[in-house]
């Protein structure tokens, strides 16, 4: 049997991803380190701890498991964070793709999914992307994708591999059986921070920046519901496993919210108010980044399920009661 080697499967997207592959019959490896994931998520498939920059186990892995194509979610994805420690996103989001990637050559594993990230635009004249808008980013952690993006295609212009980078937008939301779900204890997305609020684990919630130029001064973004994106996954591994070529992707619905809608929306679903606090601009964030993702649609056949705010609003709220009901151990979640 066919399997698939998905990295950073006990994290967040990783875990939805697995699921999804589990659930179509997929015979599915997971390599996680658990330094940001946890193994309740991985469900119905063999987990291995340890480092995915480790090209020791990594080959032993694609070796011994008959490994046919490779999912690549292990990274470190806190913006902020990579602006004041650059070289631990250099070390683990691109050195060690480096090491994946050699690990796979070595194996002769020829299908490739790479995790990547519309931080890659940086600044846009209008604040939407497509595919062939110039890749400029403003961050550390854009940055080490980027990089990460060109050892792939470099590698994949060989011949001996090939290659679907999707290039996540505003990714939020869990299973909406309420299975898995994101459970770090101190995310910085802002769904799950609002919610996270909104069953009593926040006293506040942060609004950064006001006076950006947008229509209510805060910044907008286009959010993707986890599953809508896990869907992504499976069909670019299809397109890969029946021939198709090397593709770059957006994932997104090619529609935004800005900070005060979402966090409407997070009121509306939980019923009450919430303490917001306004404070200055980050580092690194936009006005707006909103994607153009007609060629995922159109090359991948892809159809979102769930593009609905208060849905995916009500997916991520649920999760956080019942991480509080059941009193869950949290850890961080990729």
């Amino acid at each position: 049997m066919r399997k698939v080697l998905v990295t950073g499967g006990a994290g967040y997207i990783g875990s939805h991803v697995v699921q999804q592959l589990v659930a179509r019959g997929e015979s599915v490896v997971v390599i996680d380190n658990l330094s940001t994931g946890f193994r309740e998520a991985v469900q119905d498939a063999e987990l291995v701890v340890g480092n995915v920059g480790d090209t020791s186990l990594v080959s032993s892995v694609l070796r011994g498991c008959g490994i046919d194509a490779v999912m690549h979610f292990a990274a470190h994805t806190v913006v902020p964070e990579s602006v004041s420690d650059p070289l631990k996103y250099y070390g683990n989001n691109t050195c060690n793709t480096r090491n994946l990637l050699a690990a796979c050559a070595e194996a002769g594993v020829d299908k490739f999914i790479f995790s990547s990230t519309a931080a890659v635009y940086g600044l846009t004249e209008q604040g939407v992307a497509d595919e062939n808008t110039p890749t400029h980013p403003v961050n550390p952690y854009g940055t080490s994708k980027l990089m990460s993006e060109t050892m792939l295609t470099d590698y994949c212009a060989t011949g001996r591999m090939r290659h679907v980078i999707l290039r996540y937008f505003n990714v939020a939301g869990c299973d909406p059986k309420g299975r898995i779900g994101h459970s770090a204890p101190t995310a910085t997305l802002l769904i799950k921070a609002a919610c996270e609020h909104a069953v009593g684990k926040r006293d506040s919630l942060a609004i950064y920046g006001t006076d950006y130029d947008t229509p209510d001064g805060t910044g907008i973004r286009d959010y993707i519901h986890v599953d809508d994106l896990a869907a992504a996954h499976l069909r670019a591994l299809d397109h890969l496993r029946s021939g198709g070529s090397s593709l770059t992707l957006n994932c997104g619905y090619g529609h935004g919210y800005s900070v005060r809608e979402v966090l409407d929306s997070v009121a509306r679903v939980g019923g009450q108010p919430l303490n917001i606090v306004e404070l200055p601009r980050r580092e690194g964030d936009l006005a707006k980044l909103i994607a153009c993702s007609d060629r995922l649609k159109q090359v991948l056949d892809w159809q979102p399920q769930y593009d609905d705010l208060d849905f995916i609003v009500r997916t991520a709220l649920v999760w956080e009661r019942k991480l509080v009901n059941k009193r869950m151990p949290l850890s961080s979640v990729a």
